[in-house]
């Protein structure tokens, strides 16, 4: 049988998207979790949701908060409204000798097609993040 990139034997698909920026960790992740790098990642929401086990709802994304880490990650239960399925979403703000790498994982994505899509878009909220970092 021929593997297919992403595809996992216990979680679907699976996609990861990261870059490094020149700030510190804690510069990072504090813009990151701001009203302004929330709006770029997750969509439009207070910055005190961000608990253990609360909702998440935005625009078209819903979910539901897994694990939060300050200054280290952010695991939730994510979902775009077309979708049948729900994904897990994994942010990690990663200390890069004095420098911090932004990470976002996504794993039970439900094929190649919705693979590409969030890699797709998880650049894209990178690029986005470089802009207002630059």
């Amino acid at each position: 049988m021929e593997k297919v990139t992403g595809e996992t034997k216990a979680v679907g698909f699976e996609v990861g998207a990261r870059k490094t920026f020149d700030i510190s960790l804690q510069k990072a992740w504090d813009f990151l979790f701001s009203d302004e790098g929330l709006a770029l990642w997750l969509g439009n929401i207070a910055v005190e949701n961000l608990s253990k086990e609360a909702e998440i709802k935005s625009g078209d994304v819903s979910g539901t908060i897994k694990v939060v880490k300050p200054y280290s990650h952010i695991r939730m239960r994510w979902k775009r409204a077309d979708w049948d399925n729900t994904s897990t979403l994994q942010v990690r703000v990663l200390d890069a000798k004095g420098k911090a790498t932004i990470s976002f994982h996504q794993e039970q994505l439900q094929d190649s097609k919705q693979r590409d899509e969030m890699k797709a878009h998880w650049q894209k909220v990178l690029e986005k993040i470089s802009a207002k970092l630059s």
